[in-house]
């Protein structure tokens, strides 16, 4: 067989070991050729290609990014973009593709099977909201790295009577916000989850700095906004591509601390730090389970699934069951952060 592998979206750490485990197991034990698309789903449009053998993925297990590189493109929003994608697996002579991505690059991946392309998805995002698995490629380790970060920024906190606002990353899902702020201690959690309420935020900080402490960590995810009704008023700020524009929420925050309370606020972005360096080793082992799942379920004729961890095993998922949901924090586990404020 002659298999495509592509990475789409933006980049997480772990990618090149999903790359890794579908090349050494497609060439090594089913004898098939693997090639891959640069940038993404572009790439495919495009006819960008390169061989993908075992020469090219040696060492690549600690490197982050994607060797493949990748774009935030769908073809089904392209003028002649599923056309395009057609015409390449035609000439190219591709029997199935492999998709790496996040909720975007799953969605198209979703329309190109309808389409009649047989393909097999592995979901990787840092946030961890694609639906239908228990975990995504990207996420342990941006939760390490900002786990880390709320860590050291205790130390500052506390030398300095402050209140800390770190922002992390999750638009509609506050899974790294949940798990980094109950490992690193936070005192509040802010999610898009769960919309809050700026006076409870500043009894809570004044009653803490007045009782038993003199700083404060709170944790927000880019997409945390006010409740409707209360005394805050936002309005999110998006960039040119639809995207939440970086620190847009916590510099808000600051502003109306610092006026509510008076304490000195200051605001950590960790932004795309939490997207780089070397992936942990769950995701380097995770990445390597799904690139196997993958081209196994290539090489049966098992297309049009995604695969997912589910209660410790990896499974496959119809592609159609998954694209366009998001899979959002429990509120269970927002409970816990607010019950070890």
């Amino acid at each position: 067989m002659r298999v495509g592998l592509l990475t789409g979206g933006g980049d997480v750490p772990g990618l090149n070991a999903a790359i890794r485990a579908v090349v050494k197991r497609g060439v090594g034990q089913h004898g098939h050729h693997i090639i891959g698309f640069r940038n993404g789903w572009k790439g495919v449009v495009d006819g960008d290609i390169v061989p993908l053998t075992r020469s090219h993925i040696r060492n690549v297990l600690p490197i982050g990014g994607t060797l493949l590189g990748t774009a935030r493109f769908h073809p089904h929003s392209a003028e002649d973009g599923m056309d395009a994608v057609l015409a390449t697996v035609e000439n190219e002579h591709v029997d199935a593709l492999i998709c790496i991505g996040g909720d975007g690059t799953l969605h198209a991946a979703s329309k190109i099977a309808e389409a009649g392309v047989p393909i097999v998805a592995i979901p990787k995002t840092i946030d961890n909201d694609v639906w239908g698995t228990d975990a995504s490629i990207g996420f342990d380790t941006a939760v390490t790295i900002a786990t880390d970060a709320v860590d050291r920024i205790h130390t500052t906190a506390e030398s300095h009577n402050r209140v800390m606002l770190v922002e992390v990353m999750g638009r509609h899902a506050g899974w790294i916000a949940a798990a980094s702020g109950i490992a690193g201690g936070a005192e509040i959690v802010l999610a898009p989850e769960q919309p809050f309420d700026i006076d409870k935020i500043v009894r809570f900080l004044k009653h803490r700095h007045r009782a038993h402490a003199s700083f404060s960590i709170i944790v927000v995810a880019e997409g945390a906004m006010p409740a409707e009704g209360t005394s805050m008023q936002y309005e999110m700020q998006l960039g040119q591509f639809g995207q939440i524009v970086a620190g847009g929420i916590s510099e808000r925050l600051k502003q109306e601390i610092e006026q509510r309370t008076g304490f000195d606020t200051r605001v950590t972005v960790l932004g795309h730090i939490q997207r780089g360096g070397t992936p942990t080793p769950t995701d380097r082992i995770l990445a390597s389970r799904f690139g196997v799942a993958a081209i196994d379920a290539v090489t049966r004729g098992e297309t049009g699934v995604m695969t997912a961890l589910r209660a410790g095993e990896v499974e496959l998922v119809p592609l159609a069951d998954i694209a366009g949901k998001v899979k959002h924090v429990p509120q269970a586990l927002l409970d816990v952060a607010a019950a070890l404020a």
